[in-house]
């Protein structure tokens, strides 16, 4: 069986079976050296005697299998910078299980600086280097940690359709044809809130998922077509109970992921929406004391949001989620026709100057999710052509309940110390939802659209 590089530190004198990429290759005549790499690091190896011709025709890349044995390096011949740096594995057996094209880019080297679109397109190399395979385990790291953390904490992880129905929240759906049922579409979901709150319904009362989750925006800087979130709700809760057990957690993902990160002590700092946009003319404030430090975290909360606003058209939209209950003091005003001044029980959780969570206590009572649909324009027949299946479910009894999500790619991001969210995304897209590595969206055959009954029309004038 194979054994992981990093297990060979503590290995002298024994034989093992390796396998791994050729990192670096150096010929010193009668011997040659290759730095062997596998997901655990570095490790030298070094060939001699009648391996030397065989090893002498390594390139970078390769993928090789070594037999050998385990020894101390000569002495003063230590590598301090790997975690093997002192044993190296004299080479008794090489097989080369595949050859290897140059790449076209230095795989030993931090790849931040080549250009994005070429790392994109040859995304499978650029995750061999270094820092992309600590992103990609600090990524699993934390999303096991909060998965062990909720489940002890009697939150039950329950996956929630892919294919669902088209509804108002925020962004575009990306639509799906229903082969089986011509002219219908389903919808991805840009969230599992209505999803989540029916299993609130259903009496689950604590849930869970780290969801996939979908939204055909317009290209907008840091932003991805497709995004991962940590979702949950939680019945017969108030505003703090939400926020309290997400503090929790927060502050626990740090101590145990990323212990070398500084946060400040006590309980996170909570700014009404007034007082950020009065004291930092933001609602994402960032309350680290020195921003140039890369290990300071600096989390807080932001509530009290307007629950709704004019959009472009000067009609009322909302300004989170239409789901969300007012805030108690503003509900009677609410039903009594107030728009304007009425607040949403809304939080966000602010890390570092930026949005990582948000969430709210919902609406149950049908009479209050109603109103707010007929504040957004919605006629009575709209209402339950569109929402018909959630004020038939409210009709059954449901808990008081709220929730949140988390983007997990933002808050990796920000412990892995990267700028872009793209850098914590295994196979990420492009600003306008381009896969460069795969070509996707690509066209499909005629005899698939004929299926879907589609077909696809030229585009008009000017927008070429």
């Amino acid at each position: 069986m194979k054994v992981a590089n990093i297990k060979t530190a503590e290995m002298v004198g024994k034989k093992v079976n390796l396998a791994g990429w050729v990192h670096a290759r150096r010929d010193h005549g009668k011997l040659i050296f290759i730095d062997l790499r596998d997901r655990s690091g570095l490790l030298q190896v070094v060939f001699s005697g009648d391996l030397y011709g065989k090893a002498d025709k390594l390139r970078p890349e390769y993928v090789v299998s070594i037999s050998g044995t385990v020894k101390k390096r000569p002495e003063g011949m230590d590598n301090s910078k790997i975690a093997t740096g002192k044993v190296e594995v004299e080479a008794e057996s090489l097989e080369i299980l595949a050859e290897a094209k140059t790449p076209p880019f230095d795989l030993t080297m931090d790849t931040k600086k080549i250009a994005e679109d070429l790392r994109m397109e040859y995304r499978y190399l650029d995750l061999r280097t270094e820092r992309m395979q600590k992103i990609i385990e600090l990524r699993h790291r934390t999303i096991k940690f909060i998965r062990d953390w909720l489940s002890s904490k009697g939150f039950w992880e329950i996956e929630t359709p892919n294919l669902t129905k088209s509804t108002p929240e925020g962004a575009r759906d990306y639509l799906v044809p229903s082969r089986q049922q011509p002219g219908k579409f389903y919808a991805l979901p840009q969230s599992p809130q209505q999803f989540k709150q029916l299993l609130m319904v259903a009496g689950v009362e604590k849930y869970f998922q780290i969801a996939r989750c979908f939204r055909d925006e317009d290209p907008r800087g840091d932003r991805q077509p497709e995004h991962t979130q940590l979702d949950l709700e939680m019945s017969f809760v108030e505003q703090n109970d939400v926020m309290d057990i997400n503090e929790e957690l927060a502050k626990a993902i740090v101590t145990k992921i990323t212990p070398n990160k500084k946060i400040a002590d006590g309980a996170f700092p909570v700014l009404s929406f007034d007082e950020a946009q009065k004291k930092y003319q933001t609602d994402r404030p960032d309350l680290r004391r020195n921003k140039k430090d890369a290990d300071e975290l600096a989390f807080c909360w932001v509530i009290d949001f307007p629950f709704f606003k004019k959009d472009k058209e000067c009609k009322w939209t909302f300004t989170h989620n239409p789901f969300s209950d007012p805030a108690k003091e503003d509900k009677e005003k609410f039903l009594k026709g107030e728009i304007e001044s009425i607040r949403t029980t809304q939080y966000d959780l602010v890390l570092n100057g930026q949005e990582i969570g948000g969430g709210s206590i919902r609406s149950h009572e049908i009479n209050v999710l109603e109103k707010v649909f007929e504040v957004l324009g919605y006629s009575k027949k709209e209402m339950q052509e569109r929402f018909g299946h959630m004020l038939k479910a409210f009709e059954f009894g449901v808990p008081p309940h709220g929730g949140i999500a988390w983007g997990l790619d933002r808050l990796v991001m920000i412990l892995g110390g990267e700028d872009s969210i793209r850098e914590t995304i295994a196979f990420p897209k492009t600003g306008d939802g381009r896969d460069l590595m795969m070509k996707a969206p690509s066209e499909v055959e005629k005899d698939q659209l004929e299926e879907l009954h589609l077909k696809t029309m030229p585009r008009a004038a000017g927008n070429q």
